[in-house]
């Protein structure tokens, strides 16, 4: 039982902390405004993640015989919103010493959401549900766990991406350097949305 837990931790904490558009958009906004700021993007974030997997685990079957239409919309309406936060962030303006005269932090909501409708949050919340609860008994117990573990690895790993561009944000005491950092925080992040609508 204590190997499993171990594997659930390890897992929920690579899936989390490995680069994608939720972790950008946290580095971007940890840069532009600081950690704290970059919180209420952080938590939406993690609660939507356990509560997709809570969702996965209880209806696996049912959502594993629509995956290919959840997926095509997840991609869809995903892609269109993230690639609107990749402009967002891309045309941003710097004004030096730190602040960012037309970047406003992403709410909660819009953490939630750059989550809900992100297909790689989905895809790695069923692996999870399908290696750690079907086929361990009680079924009950390995998702309560599950889903803790992954609400504590999502936090720790979108709060890293922030964290460290809190700790970027402060070598953008120029507008040069500001705007350099918006565009490639925008081109990266506009890049891994294109990959994903494009790749499938």
């Amino acid at each position: 039982m204590l190997s499993v837990f171990f594997s659930m931790i390890v897992f929920a904490l690579v899936g989390a902390v490995s680069p994608g558009p939720v972790n950008i958009i946290a580095a971007s906004t940890g840069a532009h405004s600081g950690y704290r700021k970059a919180l209420s993007h952080v938590l939406g974030a993690t609660i939507a993640y356990t509560l997709i997997v809570f969702l996965c685990g209880l209806s696996l079957e049912r959502v594993s015989t629509r995956l290919p239409e959840i997926m095509n919309i997840l991609r869809l309406l995903g892609g269109g919103f993230l690639l609107y936060m990749s402009f967002k962030i891309a045309t941003a303006t710097g004004t030096g010493k730190h602040s960012q005269q037309h970047y406003t932090p992403p709410t909660f909501t819009e953490g939630a959401l750059s989550q809900a409708l992100n297909p790689k949050a989905w895809l790695v919340a069923m692996s999870g549900i399908s290696l750690f609860v079907l086929n361990h008994s009680p079924a009950v117990l390995y998702l309560f766990s599950f889903t803790a573990v992954s609400f504590i690895a999502c936090f720790a790993g979108v709060s890293v991406w922030a964290a460290a561009g809190n700790y970027i944000g402060h070598y953008l005491s120029t507008t040069k350097r500001q705007s350099v950092f918006n565009i490639t925080m925008g081109a990266l992040l506009g890049g891994s949305v294109m990959s994903m609508l494009l790749g499938h």
